[in-house]
């Protein structure tokens, strides 16, 4: 698995037509409020040239790329938290993503209803960010409650609970994200996990645009900006464009790309930004029979690496055989790296690299 990423947004923001796109599996798109009442849940292979390339030079049968889960929910309102709209009612479904995605809409369409009437991104990207916090903050509300209730009658425990969880509520109750809480206790991250707050996990927001503002839009400078005083990512993404492009073949759609002035798909700048913003990199292993792919944090050590493998091979742990992506570029076989000596015997203590071809020796 890559990563998990929940999409978030207002109704007719575009969420539908862009899992569409990053999907392919044509979920209903309307013009209308609500269109989206069950949430949709999509895996999608990541593209990896790289990927490709090792399966050649090691003479694997087939390859497995590392996939990506997106999730769907019905569009937010404002009063989401408090019963208002359908929204409130499957944030519970994202809560076990990786990172969400708020989609915010940038494009004017009289056609296209909005429910605050008028196109403004940054008020739309502070509405979604308020009921997030709103169901966070019900969410601490509840277990603080609990854990009053504990202490009460004099456990130490929940007295330490109950000490760090107070902060969080104050923080949320500010109405700021938890990602910002900046002074996080060993206990107050432990419970920030437990709890799977919203506004803890890493954000990017998804300008959708219409074909017409591809390359510049006023309203998605606006976004940028008001995303760049957060420190959160913001990219410029078409649903529609990018739900043609993912209906043609290779070679039409690098054509039809190139066109429109693009140079990757919006799957694979979400992915890129994904990958920033939860410090992950990708590793490989191969044989005759597989090339596969693994995504680990960035930081992992190999032992810790070999069990996304197999949880075998992180107790028999012995040692790895590890070529670089760039000496493999290079050289036209696994037995051309052996002979070049290009192939490097790593201990416990190496750190994984992104782009590192691993042989597990257990």
């Amino acid at each position: 698995m890559g990563f998990k990423c929940g999409l978030v947004g207002l109704p007719n923001a575009g969420k539908s037509t862009i899992f569409n796109a990053i999907t392919n599996l044509g979920v209903e798109a309307s013009a209308y409020p609500f269109c989206t009442i069950d949430p949709h849940f999509g895996v999608v292979p990541l593209e990896d040239e790289r990927l490709d390339i090792i399966r050649q030079k090691a003479g694997s049968d087939k390859k497995t790329p590392t996939v990506l889960e997106f999730v769907d929910i019905a569009g937010l309102v404002q009063g989401a938290s408090h019963g208002e709209g359908l929204g409130n009612r499957f944030l519970s479904h994202i809560s076990r993503v990786d990172a969400v995605a708020y989609v915010i809409r940038c494009f004017e369409d009289d056609n296209v209803s909005h429910p605050c009437r008028t196109i403004d991104p940054v008020r739309d990207a502070r509405i979604v960010s308020t009921e997030l916090i709103s169901k966070d903050t019900e969410t601490v509300e509840k277990r603080l409650s609990k854990s009053l209730t504990a202490a009460r009658s004099g456990d130490p425990a929940m007295k330490k609970i109950v000490s760090a969880l107070e902060p969080l509520l104050s923080h949320l109750q500010d109405e700021k994200e938890i990602r910002f809480y900046h002074v996080i206790s060993e206990s107050q991250t432990e419970l920030i996990r437990e709890m799977n707050l919203l506004t803890a996990k890493p954000a990017i927001y998804i300008a959708n645009v219409d074909e017409k503002h591809v390359r510049n839009s006023a309203l998605v400078h606006q976004l940028q900006n008001h995303a760049s005083t957060l420190q959160t990512p913001c990219i410029s993404f078409c649903g529609q464009v990018q739900a043609e492009i993912a209906e043609l073949e290779e070679p039409d759609r690098l054509a039809f790309m190139q066109a429109m002035g693009l140079d990757e798909t919006g799957l694979q700048k979400l992915v890129r930004t994904g990958y920033q913003v939860l410090n992950l990199i990708t590793f490989f292993t191969a044989n005759e029979k597989e090339a596969h792919a693994w995504t680990v944090p960035d930081g992992t050590l190999i032992q810790q690496a070999a069990a996304r493998v197999h949880t075998d091979f992180e107790k028999g742990f012995i040692r790895a055989e590890v070529i670089s992506f760039s000496d493999l570029q290079i050289c036209g076989s696994i037995r051309e790296l052996h002979d070049h000596g290009l192939i490097a015997v790593q201990g416990r203590g190496y750190v994984v690299r992104d782009g590192d071809l691993v042989y597990f020796r257990v």
